[in-house]
């Protein structure tokens, strides 16, 4: 018989938008767990350096300044509703964090600090010098401990599981400490497992973030929305992929090609470097490809910053170009190169997290939520504006935590039968017993990243995409026979890497899929067949649907326009 855990609200991830769920469902009365791959201060919110944007009156800032630039940023294809959610709910979720614990930077007279960030004429961005998304996941990971909510720590989740009326009534994990299964039935489920970087190599994401949620949602029924939409970072390290914090340009660093020409005055003479991620992704792309490059890079000068702000501002970002580019950011540039970094599509939900439609406009999973990166409110659209994704994941949290919680409390509790456990030990135990042999997970996985990175990167054409398209397919054959050498149960990192693995394929086919269908350019799907926005025909999200034939089905809906009509993007 296996194990059986029942709560009101189950979490799946750790991070910042799971956490901020918990609590929230937890504040509301509901009986809260959280279940998350690695330990809660591991997640991948870790990694987020810059800040968080909030627009606060009392310094003269509009939340509609804040909610324009966000649509703009997004190439219009942004939920203006759920912008507008995001910008005028910010500054309290801002004050709420500092009440908590967080210690943001200060300025000279002693009031919350900011620095501005691309896409932004004004500095709106609130930061913890340049590790704000560390300094925010451990004051929340103290707020859970306060709370005593239990913590399944190292479970690796391998499907969701319905009741007899359809709903999405809990998961199926197993302890990788152990390999032992249980069943976890909970009420409401809300995904806020991350994103999906290492479905492409390089990529500045963590080795976690694999689209598990997004690939778990998708083969249970819910639609994933906007999937090839692929945010490339303009600053990250060459080869490594490691992430150069857009706080430094935020502080002035410039950006140089080969001739030393600061060559975004060229491409957004207003904003220059601190454009939108997309415009300066394709510009450095651009110099690249038009041979004013260093060894397939471009420059990041921070000298003329100083030693006191790049140690004050700029320390971590400092200490990793020392440790792996053995250069002082106060003394040379650093080459740099646009690398995968972030997911704007996902999980389609509403603006309180649900994954399913209380106006029947679209179909959807009743039960399941989702918050963060795993999904797609749609507040980011096209293309995400540095700072945003923080704010994202505390804002659209909270509100999945409160609705799942609402949700739960007209529910009673789910009957599911023990049964289905026994179908995903059965999938373990069958890739347990395949034969080693000379292809590898890791093979595979590499195969698929440079594939992604060589044909769904800054610049995308159709033959290239149908390309990866025919690769994708043959790495999925290849995925149902690979074996490992490990046949244990303890800590198997052989079959969690593998379960990943099938994971990123999905989340893989999905961004295939949606690139082809969307014929224009609009943020960071820049086709070069498709040079121009289409917004007669393509100002429109992509709903992509998992079904037996292993295709994508196809749907759309309209892009919710509130009061921001679409004009040419100018920066």
């Amino acid at each position: 018989m296996s194990t059986v855990h029942t709560y009101d609200v189950l979490v799946v991830g750790a991070g910042l938008a799971g956490m901020r769920a918990a609590l929230a469902a937890y504040q509301q009365g509901a009986t809260v767990a959280i279940l998350t791959k690695v330990h809660p201060v591991r997640s991948h919110s870790n990694a987020a350096q810059g800040g968080i944007n909030a627009a606060l009156t009392d310094r003269g800032d509009k939340w509609e300044d804040h909610a324009f630039e966000t649509v703009k940023g997004s190439d219009y294809l942004g939920d203006q509703d759920a912008i507008e959610v995001l910008a005028k709910e910010a500054g309290d979720d801002i004050i709420a964090l500092e009440h908590m614990g967080v210690i943001f930077n200060r300025n000279e007279e002693g009031r919350l600090g900011t620095r501005r960030f691309g896409g932004q004429k004004r500095a709106r961005t609130f930061f913890v010098s340049d590790f704000t998304g560390q300094a925010m996941l451990h004051v929340l990971f103290e707020q859970i401990l306060q709370a005593k909510l239990p913590i399944y720590e190292e479970w690796f989740v391998t499907s969701t599981v319905k009741d007899d009326h359809g709903r999405c009534a809990g998961v199926i994990a197993f302890e990788i400490r152990t390999g032992n299964f249980a069943l976890f039935k909970a009420k409401a489920v809300i995904l806020a497992s991350g994103g999906l970087g290492r479905v492409y190599e390089p990529s500045t994401n963590a080795l976690i973030c694999t689209g598990d949620g997004m690939s778990l949602a998708y083969r249970a029924g819910a639609p994933l929305m906007d999937m090839e939409m692929v945010q490339y970072h303009p600053t990250t390290l060459k080869g490594k992929g490691l992430l150069i914090s857009e706080a430094a340009r935020g502080e002035g660093a410039y950006l140089l090609n080969s001739e030393g020409d600061r060559f975004m005055e060229r491409y957004a003479p207003n904003m220059m470097e601190l454009a939108s991620r997309d415009v300066v992704s394709r510009a450095e792309q651009l110099e690249i490809n038009e041979g004013r490059d260093i060894n397939g890079c471009v420059l990041l000068d921070c000298r003329h910053l100083g030693k006191t702000v790049i140690n004050d501002r700029l320390r971590q970002i400092n200490e990793e170009a020392k440790t792996f580019a053995n250069i002082d950011l106060a003394e040379e540039p650093i080459p740099i190169r646009p690398g995968m970094h972030y997911q704007m599509g996902g999980i389609k939900t509403d603006i309180d997290g649900r994954c399913w439609d209380i106006n029947k406009e679209w179909k959807g999973l009743l039960g399941l939520f989702a918050a963060g990166e795993t999904a797609c409110v749609s507040l980011h659209g096209g293309n995400r504006l540095g700072a945003n994704s923080l704010l994202d994941t505390v804002v659209f949290g909270r509100r999945a935590g409160a609705c799942a919680a609402e949700y739960a409390k007209t529910l009673n509790d789910p009957k599911i039968s023990e049964a289905l456990v026994d179908v995903d030990h059965d999938l373990v135990s069958s890739i347990l017993r395949r034969p080693s042999h000379d292809d590898t997970i890791a093979r595979i996985r590499l195969e698929m990243g440079q594939t992604m990175n060589r044909h769904l990167s800054v610049f995308r054409e159709e033959e290239g995409m149908r390309t990866a398209r025919q690769v994708i397919h043959a790495l999925k054959d290849r995925w149902l026979t690979v074996g490992i050498t490990d046949k244990g149960h303890v800590f198997n990192t052989g079959l969690v890497n593998t379960l990943e693995l099938g994971f990123m394929l999905d989340c893989a086919e999905t961004i295939i899929a949606g690139a082809l269908t969307r014929q224009e350019s609009r943020g960071a799907h820049f086709r070069t067949d498709y040079l121009n926005r289409d917004d007669e025909d393509w100002l429109r999200h992509i709903l992509l649907y998992h079904s037996a034939n292993g295709s994508p089905e196809i749907d759309y809906l309209p892009v919710r326009i509130t009061q921001w009509k679409p004009q040419t993007r100018v920066y």
